[in-house]
């Protein structure tokens, strides 16, 4: 898509690099058989996705792009 940032916003990147530390946590407790350390991985991995929404919402995100208009409404 032209035109559109398509993720390469402060929200996105820091969202995307604390669910990447994350699933490097959950990674590494399954090799050591750790069933508690694999679930904070998930907890961080979910966390990262609680941060971008966050960040997003407090305008460090993509700004939605403008409605379409319809043909139909185009003619009125």
């Amino acid at each position: 898509m032209a035109g559109t940032d398509h993720g390469h916003t402060p929200a996105a990147w820091t969202g995307v690099i604390i669910a990447f530390i994350g699933f490097c946590v959950a990674g590494a407790f399954t090799v050591m058989a750790s069933p508690v350390g694999f679930v904070a991985g998930l907890v961080i991995v979910a966390l990262g996705g609680i941060v971008g929404w966050v960040m997003s919402k407090a305008g460090l995100g993509q700004t939605p792009a403008p409605a379409k208009r319809s043909e139909q409404q185009l003619q009125h």
